[in-house]
């Protein structure tokens, strides 16, 4: 894309569109509308909200903590995986 459409916004106007979809009662379609922007941008920013939410500590709900701590255990795994790779790797590049 050259960036000619490209439109930069801010955080609190990310954070205002999230709101508006959580506590409007409106879809996503419905409110993407009225402040002009894609369905699938603030679809994105919704879900980033969630993940970001959801990572962000400790919670009083069971479900939410269970759902919290399954995601961190994805993440750390994913990070070990890595890990073991680049170890493997520079390994095998060191021992020619």
């Amino acid at each position: 894309m050259t960036g000619l459409g490209m439109r930069k916004f801010t955080e609190d106007f990310k954070r205002e569109a999230v709101r508006l979809v959580q506590t409007s009662g409106r879809t996503i379609e419905q409110v993407a509308d009225d402040l002009g922007i894609g369905r699938s941008t603030l679809g994105k920013w919704l879900a980033k909200h969630r993940e970001a939410d959801l990572l962000s500590g400790p919670h009083e709900d069971t479900a939410r903590e269970l759902a919290r701590l399954r995601k961190e255990n994805e993440i750390l795994r994913a990070e070990r995986d890595l890990l073991k790779k680049a170890a493997a790797f520079f390994a095998k590049e060191t021992s020619r």
